[in-house]
């Protein structure tokens, strides 16, 4: 949790003239945990049993780590005496790697990727540990995200969302399938604009098309919570509870999962699914055709 509030105040301070100083691990030292930093660069010249991880710094080896590589926001340079036991893993940057440097595992970098991608990006697909503190900090702060979300939805459109909420309750595996084909229809659209329309025509739509999957996302989540911490208050509590109260037990439920490896991937995917079928099927709960016939 640290880790990440400083990142967000490394991020927001403004520039210095002077970069701060690397965080360097000497020739002939020894790390046997993970080595991360933050803001600043990475220099491991010694032995380094654990993973090595950098967010908005990069990171150079010239001897070597018997784990992982990564890198968010930041280059990775292998020296020829480096030598990398697991993956090397960077999103917006590049690898260098100098002749007779050797890694045993991948070597993938996404130099285009977005500071929004970096942030939100889960750790464990990246070779971070379950318990990194990296993202054990994203997660709480999106589940936050997800609180605040709760309070604005249903203090506007909570009829609303209580009506998507209710085809979620009745039709949970039918929710399921038209979520997956919308998606995937999204998709086909997405890279149907980028790859026969021009730029002045396509980005427009595209946006288009990642915002409307943004929305049902959005919106078909907070219904699922609902329906879930609704059903749960029921069985457990034999009472029905407030809208709001139902809700946050619903994402208090799935927030628990989430930090579950491989469970909570499989909880959310299957969550954001139905949330999203069960928002096209009831159309953001107004219960109307989304095309008419005249």
């Amino acid at each position: 949790m640290p880790i990440v509030f400083t990142a967000f105040l490394l991020l927001a301070a403004p520039a210095s003239t002077e970069p701060p100083p690397a965080l360097r691990l000497e020739a002939g030292s020894l790390a046997r945990h993970q080595l991360v930093a933050v803001g600043r660069d990475l220099i491991v010249e010694g032995e380094a049993r654990g993973d090595v991880a950098a967010v908005e710094g990069s990171v150079e080896v010239s001897g070597r780590v018997e784990g992982d590589v990564v890198v968010l926001g930041g280059d990775v340079r292998l020296r020829p005496t480096a030598q990398i036991g697991g993956d090397v893993h960077v999103l917006g940057g590049v690898i260098h790697a100098a002749p007779g440097a050797r890694a045993e595992g991948r070597m993938v970098s996404y130099p285009t990727a977005s500071a929004a991608m970096v942030t939100l990006i889960e750790g464990p697909s990246l070779g971070l540990g379950a318990a990194s503190p990296l993202v054990l900090g994203t997660k709480l702060a999106l589940l936050a995200a997800w609180a605040a979300l709760l309070l604005l939805l249903f203090a506007a459109s909570g009829r609303q969302v209580l009506e998507t909420a209710d085809e979620v309750r009745r039709e949970p595996f039918r929710s399921f399938f038209v979520g997956l084909t919308g998606l995937l229809a999204l998709v086909l659209t997405g890279l149907l604009f980028s790859a026969f329309t021009g730029g002045l025509v396509g980005v427009p739509l595209l946006v288009l098309v990642v915002l409307l999957a943004v929305l049902l996302k959005l919106w078909g989540m907070t219904a699922v919570f609902y329906a879930l911490g609704e059903w749960l208050c029921r069985r457990v509590l034999r009472r029905r509870p407030r809208p709001l109260n139902a809700a946050t037990v619903g994402l208090l439920v799935l927030g628990i999962l989430k930090f579950l490896p491989w469970i909570g991937v499989w909880a959310w995917t299957a969550a954001t699914l139905i949330g999203v079928g069960a928002s096209l099927s009831s159309k953001f709960g107004r219960r109307e055709p989304w095309f008419e016939m005249a």
